[in-house]
């Protein structure tokens, strides 16, 4: 790399270290092409990006940030998965950990907060944004459709006894 793509690269990173809900680092010694690929394919799909970094560049690029924290987790073959949504990385790097023991996931960062493995592991379990908004909105609707039935329960009985009594006095 020239000294120029350095600082375009270094500048990249560092406003991903800033801006990102979550990043996770992770080893990926003895992945193929086609594992590496895949993984960032699904890594996209999920709304995320992955990078490999050279720990130098990744070092410096994290001075200055909220996630300066994770410095240390820069040694040997190193990548880094990111995402907007603080749950969507961690959730996808677990997933294919899981599947490949070349991945492994040795730390990361939510913010200012710096995670460990454990952590990140914790993180993943934990629902996406968009299955909390799901849930939300559920809890919500289901006490106003609970009140539009109680509301509209004696109004019903009220017109079938009407309607009842209009049914005798024509049978009479």
């Amino acid at each position: 790399m020239e000294r120029a793509e350095k600082r375009e690269f270094v500048t990249s990173l560092n406003q991903v270290f800033e801006s990102t809900g979550s990043v996770v680092v992770a080893h990926y010694a003895g992945l193929t092409v086609a594992q590496m690929n895949d993984f960032r394919s699904k890594m996209r799909a999920a709304g995320g990006s992955v990078k490999v970094a050279k720990n130098r560049l990744a070092k410096i690029a994290l001075q200055g940030t909220k996630s300066e924290g994770i410095q240390a987790l820069f040694e040997g073959q190193t990548l880094i998965a990111y995402s907007d949504d603080p749950v969507a990385a961690p959730k996808v790097a677990s997933d294919f950990a899981k599947g490949n023991d070349n991945l492994v996931i040795i730390g990361g960062a939510m913010g200012a907060t710096t995670l460990d493995a454990d952590g990140v592991k914790a993180l993943a379990s934990l629902p996406s944004l968009d299955e909390l908004r799901a849930r939300i909105v559920g809890m919500i609707q289901t006490p106003a459709t609970r009140i539009a039935q109680v509301v509209n329960a004696p109004a019903g009985q009220l017109a079938r006894v009407v309607g009842a009594y209009a049914r005798k006095d024509e049978a009479a």
